[in-house]
């Protein structure tokens, strides 16, 4: 195998593959990635076991072949190279990285180790524009648990009725949701996807308007632009009733500016990260105290105007978790809605917040 190809073009395709591979694993080879070179491109393909992520850069292929290597050396050594080609070449079981007056030479396992991707026989499709796509992945991954035990909550849940799509995460400490809608966009599904799949979704280079074909069958999932593909099981598992946690009314509520009390929030947790994150907030009529406290460096307060209904409310949140929904709704207004101190908030949009929320438990004040 030898091939040079574009550091730009490897770096995008190793973006790619690199999500979909282990860092940990028991089988050596899922810690690396396979490149094979071939008639006028480098393909790249990372593997977990459960998924595969590939992609082509495009290449001046002199000699054919196949060979794994190590993923995250080849993405420390790619990441730190400029702008300019990079020259790949297999001798005997070490690879060649050359760029400029740079070499390295990597240890290489056999391709043949590496496993192949399992056919997708698609029963359902979902197809729409990709930056709405984005958008709405977006509202709602950052509530995914990272916990494997469990494992249904690690992804998002895809409902299509036909009508409306609806994305679903929750890690137990917070839901969000993002409805999309929109008539024929594909056949009914239900399907969790897990996030480390989105995450290459993430990762194809396609324009915002271009239509992005997700392919499922009873156990998969497959999307396929050409230069890229990702194969990914699913995540198997009755997903909770969401529905159930989200609060149908609410007594209280403020609407402030989102920018203002993102920033707000920012600078109380420099102190809330020594106390579990916690922040507490404080409506005093038009306006709301925003403090934190570390046992060992201090307080922080900040203030923020809002329009109040029935607000004077003292409550308790993870910071964090506020900084995330906050930051994933792009609107120049939120409106935060309340009940009881010890009960479950909702952060929505002034505008649409019907299609797009954040459900929030709430933490103890003391």
């Amino acid at each position: 195998m030898k091939a040079t190809v574009s550091r730009n073009e490897l770096n995008s395709a190793l973006n790619i593959a690199s999500t979909a591979s282990s860092i940990r694993a028991a089988l050596p080879v899922l810690t690396s990635l396979r490149l094979e070179a071939k008639d006028s491109g480098l393909t790249l393909t990372g593997c977990d076991g459960e998924m595969w992520g590939e992609a082509v850069a495009p290449a001046n292929v002199e000699t054919d072949g196949a060979v794994c290597v190590q993923q995250r050396l080849l993405s420390d050594i790619v990441g730190k190279l400029g702008d300019g080609d990079v020259s790949m070449e297999l001798v005997g079981t070490t690879v060649f990285v050359r760029h400029d007056h740079s070499e390295f030479k990597l240890m290489a396992l056999p391709a043949e180790e590496f496993p192949d991707a399992p056919d997708v026989e698609p029963t359902n499709s979902l197809s729409l524009p990709y930056g709405e796509l984005m958008s709405a992945i977006d509202g709602v991954e950052y509530a995914c648990s990272d916990d494997a035990a469990r494992a249904v909550l690690t992804g998002v849940l895809f409902s299509y009725d036909g009508t409306t799509l609806t994305l679903v995460a929750t890690d137990t400490h917070r839901l969000a949701v993002h409805r999309l809608h929109r008539e024929g966009i594909g056949s009914p599904i239900t399907a969790i996807v897990p996030n480390k799949a989105l995450k290459i979704i993430s990762q194809l280079r396609l324009d915002e308007d271009e239509t992005l074909a997700i392919s499922f069958d009873s156990t998969r999932l497959l999307v396929d632009i050409g230069g890229s593909r990702v194969v990914s099981q699913l995540l198997d598992g009755q997903y909770p009733n969401w529905e159930r946690v989200v609060p149908p009314d609410h007594t209280r509520s403020w609407m402030i500016n989102r920018n203002d009390f993102i920033a707000n929030i920012d600078r109380a947790m420099i102190l809330a990260k020594d106390s579990a994150n916690r922040v507490r907030f404080t409506g005093q009529g038009e306006s709301i105290v925003i403090s934190a406290r570390s046992e060992d460096k201090g307080e922080a307060k900040e203030e923020v105007s809002c329009v109040s209904r029935n607000g004077d409310l003292e409550i308790a949140f993870n910071g964090r978790y506020l900084m995330e929904a906050l930051q994933a709704m792009n609107c120049e207004g939120i409106q935060a809605e309340m009940t009881e101190s010890s009960r479950p908030a909702i952060l929505r949009p002034t505008e649409n917040g019907d299609d797009h929320f954040c459900v929030v438990m709430p933490m103890a004040i003391s």
